[in-house]
C-alpha cells in the first residue's frame, strides 16, 4: 500500500535528534510522500527547507495557526505570499479559529484566517484549516469565501455528525487523524465516517501530536510519527466497513489530486 501523510509537524523539536530516521521509517511501511504542516513564520519557512530536502517525496504549507494569529502582520502576510511561489509549497495553512485555548484573541484569529484565506484565493492554492470549539464563526467565515477558493481539506476533523455535514456541504475535503483512534474523545466520529464520501477523505497523523491510543502492543514513547499512519488507516477503514487496501488506495488517490502532486 501506499499512503500519505497530509499533515505532520515534522519540523517540530521532539524530532531534532533523529528527524532523518523517523522520516525514513515512513518510508519502510509505505507512506511514499508527506505534507509538512507550516504553523507559524519560521515554522513555514523550516516546512519548506526540509520539503527541499527530499523532493517529491516531503512537500509543505505555508500558514500562520490560530494559536500564532497574534503574531501575523504585514510581515508575515508578505512571507506567506512569497513562500506561496515556491516548488514544494502545496497549500496555504494551517490556518482557521481555535477556541479551545485562545492563545491568540479571537478578533486576532478571525483576522488573521481571512487574511491567510485571501492569499489562497489570489494564488489558487488549496487551503488547509484547522478549527476547534469554533465551528460556527469558523463555517461563517469559510461559506462568505469559498465560491472564490480551490480545494479546502478541514484537517484533523473532531467535531458533530451535523458539523462534518456542513463541512461536506461546502464542499471541502474532511482530514482524519488518530483521534478516530482515541476511545475517550474519538468514539463519537465512529458512528458517522461512512458519511464522507470517499473521493473527499484524506489520513494524516499530525505528529508528533496524537498518536493512536489503541496501538497494540504499545509504544512507550507519546510522540506520534508519520510510520504509525497505516495503523489510523486500518482503524478508519474498520469504522467504514471498508478493507484497508481499497482505502489506501482512495485516500492516496484524493491527496495527490488535492495536493497536486501528480
Amino acid at each position: 500500500m501506499e499512503l500519505i501523510d497530509i499533515g505532520c509537524n515534522l519540523t517540530h523539536d521532539s524530532f531534532d535528534v533523529d528527524r532523518e530516521k523517523v522520516i525514513e521509517a515512513a518510508f519502510q511501511v509505505g507512506v511514499c510522500q508527506m505534507i509538512i504542516t507550516g504553523a507559524s513564520a519560521q515554522g513555514s519557512r523550516d516546512a519548506l527547507e526540509l520539503a527541499r530536502q527530499w523532493p517529491q517525496k516531503l512537500f509543505a504549507t505555508a500558514g500562520v495557526h490560530p494559536h500564532r494569529a497574534s503574531d501575523y502582520d504585514s510581515e508575515t502576510d508578505a512571507l506567506l505570499r512569497e513562500l506561496a511561489s515556491q516548488p514544494g509549497v502545496v497549500a496555504i495553512g494551517e490556518t482557521g479559529l481555535d477556541y479551545f485555548r485562545d492563545f491568540s484573541p479571537r478578533d486576532a484569529q478571525r483576522s488573521s484566517f481571512e487574511q491567510q484565506i485571501q492569499i489562497a484565493i489570489e494564488t489558487g492554492l488549496p487551503l488547509f484549516l484547522h478549527q476547534r470549539d469554533a465551528h460556527e464563526d469558523f463555517f461563517a467565515i469559510l461559506k462568505e469565501y469559498r465560491d472564490r477558493l480551490n480545494e479546502v481539506v478541514v484537517h484533523c476533523f473532531t467535531g458533530s455528525q451535523a458539523e462534518l455535514h456542513e463541512c461536506l456541504d461546502l464542499d471541502c475535503h474532511i482530514g482524519i487523524t488518530g483521534w478516530i483512534c482515541d476511545e475517550r474523545r474519538g468514539t463519537h466520529m465512529k458512528d458517522y465516517m461512512q458519511d464522507i464520501p470517499s473521493d473527499r477523505l484524506m489520513i494524516e497523523t499530525d505528529a508528533p501530536y496524537l498518536k493512536p491510543r489503541n496501538l497494540r502492543p504499545k509504544v512507550k514513547s507519546h510522540r506520534n510519527e508519520p510510520r504509525l499512519l497505516p495503523w489510523i488507516l486500518g482503524t478508519l477503514a474498520a469504522c467504514r466497513n471498508e478493507h484497508p487496501e481499497a482505502l489506501a488506495e482512495a485516500t492516496t488517490r484524493n491527496a495527490r489530486a488535492f495536493f497536486r502532486l501528480c
